[in-house]
């Protein structure tokens, strides 16, 4: 991003002062505005474009002006329930996801809600009852998943113009995700990447397999612990890449599945779950491009089986 600019949010608009705008031979001030926030702010254009058409860029003096905040209906039924935080400002949401939640709604949750006439408890549904408990029009959307077992942050974008900037960080790869599992074995030190493709066991729906036609997979993995007297080793695992079920695929591949993964060969006997945890995020903000980081906590299921394997 080119250049510097203060910003300030009033109500539906955001409000930018960039500093005298460099002007182009032909150009009125609306255009030049206009310029600056495609080429030096890094607005999404096709956003640009509809708003200068529906008049969703001004200028005021010194002052632009973008309809940045707009209201809108979620497409989640809200539920008001527990919602850690972790992060918030005017674009973006962190919240903590307890294993055992889906992240959103998947239609296997149906019958049950039809029958009640209760929105389904996901985290999208409980991220609609936060905004809706607070009465702001907010159709927060999620920027990437975890599985329905695996504990950690979620990044939501509260308006559009985030949740196109994210979109774009995610793929660029620039949104970071970082990761502890406990798994089975004494891992070896020298294990410090996994890249193997990834694609679908045609033996079994739900799995993943490595699989040469693949899509490409690549982990990094950091040995932190071993427990010998259980044969369970602490690992932190970095993405490079997001395919489903990846760091439960590799770390199987490797010969040491999650505790608790009994689809990839883990056992249950410490906990009925993979022990996954999701540690931090890192994004970079959509408006100011800044490195955003945020630490989510073990949750204590993890604390209680580190205890049990010291």
């Amino acid at each position: 991003m080119s250049g510097k600019f203060t910003w300030t949010r009033r109500g539906e608009w955001l409000e930018l002062m960039p500093g005298k705008l460099p002007m182009r031979e032909g150009q009125d001030r609306l255009d030049a505005a206009a310029a600056w926030l495609e080429e030096g702010l890094q607005a999404p254009p096709k956003l640009l474009r509809r708003l200068r058409a529906e008049g969703g860029v001004k200028l005021a003096g010194d002052r632009l002006r973008l309809l940045a905040f707009p209201a809108r209906a979620s497409q989640y039924a809200p539920l008001e329930a527990e919602l850690p935080l972790l992060y918030e400002d005017d674009f973006c949401l962190v919240v903590h996801k307890p294993a055992g939640l889906k992240v959103h709604p998947d239609g296997s949750e149906g019958s049950a809600s039809r029958v009640t006439s209760a929105p389904p408890d996901t985290l999208a549904n409980r991220v609609a009852g936060w905004f809706a408990g607070r009465g702001e029009p907010i159709a927060a959307a999620h920027i990437h998943r975890l599985d329905e077992f695996t504990s950690g942050p979620v990044l939501f974008a509260k308006n559009e113009y985030a949740h196109l900037k994210l979109d774009e960080a995610m793929s660029r790869k620039e949104i970071g995700r970082t990761y502890i599992a406990f798994v089975q074995g004494i891992v070896s030190p020298r294990l410090k990447v996994i890249d193997q493709p990834i694609g679908r066991d045609r033996h079994h729906n739900q799995r993943r397999r490595v699989s040469p036609g693949g899509k490409p997979a690549v982990t990094h993995v950091e040995l932190l612990e071993v427990f010998p007297k259980h044969d369970v080793s602490l690992v932190r695992l970095t993405l490079e890449t997001g395919r489903t079920h990846q760091i439960r695929v590799h770390l199987s591949a490797e010969g040491h599945p999650l505790v608790g993964d009994a689809l990839y060969g883990g056992s249950t006997k410490w906990l009925s779950h993979q022990a996954l945890h999701g540690e931090r995020l890192s994004f970079p903000h959509p408006l100011s491009g800044e490195a955003v980081e945020v630490d989510d906590p073990w949750p204590p299921a993890l604390t209680r089986l580190r205890d049990l394997f010291s």
